[in-house]
């Protein structure tokens, strides 16, 4: 299904986005690799490459997601290299660890930067051409968060429920032009979300939670996340934890789910 299809993804550097891509790999797809640490997309890339995808199959492509004004540039040499963009996977993120009552407001502005308006600026430089293709797929990484409030996690949650609104609008929008559009919504993932996570005055968590550390194997969360893709499903929800079973109860027992996220705090 992915073979030779160009698939995009950011935040590839890690967790996620790496995983992806090592299945896109094994599926055959050129792939883009975009994140701001480029010693670690060159690890990623060999890693795909590893598998036995030719070398000019994947592109390393460094970029920040708050810097709207390079994305033009970053569509276009996409392009040259390999004519056109089949899929987008708006991956790049970054969680919070505070209280509200002890968070900068910059923090909260750096959040929405990055999860909301570099996913939102990245997808519009993109949408014109699937459009004019007649086809394509964006995905957006959301969270379980964007269903459910949870402390410590304020800005977190904000921005995650902001891509969920703003991508179900857009495949509203899309539907009949040809572009998909998937929001995924994983629960507890074993990655390095929360060492990356930002504290109440912007400096770094730096160390993981205990329910990130016993959370679902992100190789395994990939291939959920591909089984979707297959499948043409719009929203994948992927964990294995209690978390899962908190987006039914929102939805029909919103009190209850109320009354265990307070006790979190």
């Amino acid at each position: 299904m992915f073979r030779n299809k160009t698939v995009w993804i950011t935040g590839a550097s890690s967790g996620i986005g790496e995983a992806l891509a090592l299945q896109f790999a094994s599926g055959g797809a050129r792939i883009v690799l975009s994140a701001r640490r480029e010693n670690e997309l060159e690890r990623v890339r060999e890693a795909c490459t590893g598998q036995g995808l030719p070398v000019e199959s994947v592109l390393v492509l460094p970029l920040d997601v708050t810097d709207y004004q390079s994305m033009p540039a970053a569509v276009e040499r996409v392009c040259e290299t390999f004519g056109r963009i089949d899929m987008l996977i708006n991956n790049a993120g970054i969680s919070q660890r505070s209280l509200c009552v002890d968070t900068d407001m910059s923090v909260y502005r750096t959040i929405f930067e990055v999860d909301v308006l570099g996913q939102i600026a990245l997808t519009k430089a993109v949408l014109p051409l699937m459009l004019e293709q007649g086809s394509g797929h964006i995905a957006i990484t959301s969270s379980v968060a964007g269903k459910i409030g949870v402390p410590l996690r304020t800005g977190y949650c904000a921005a995650k429920h902001a891509v969920m609104g703003f991508f179900d609008a857009l495949r509203a929008e899309t539907a009949s032009k040809g572009v998909r559009v998937t929001t995924i919504t994983p629960g507890y993932i074993n990655t390095n979300i929360a060492i990356n996570s930002l504290n109440g005055d912007g400096t770094t968590f730096g160390r993981t939670d205990k329910s990130i550390a016993n959370g679902m194997d992100v190789t395994r969360c990939a291939q959920v996340i591909m089984e979707g893709f297959r499948k043409g499903t719009p929203e994948i929800a992927v964990g294995e934890g209690m978390e899962m079973k908190a987006l039914w109860l929102k939805r029909f027992f919103p009190g209850t789910v109320f009354k265990k996220v307070a006790r979190m705090a």
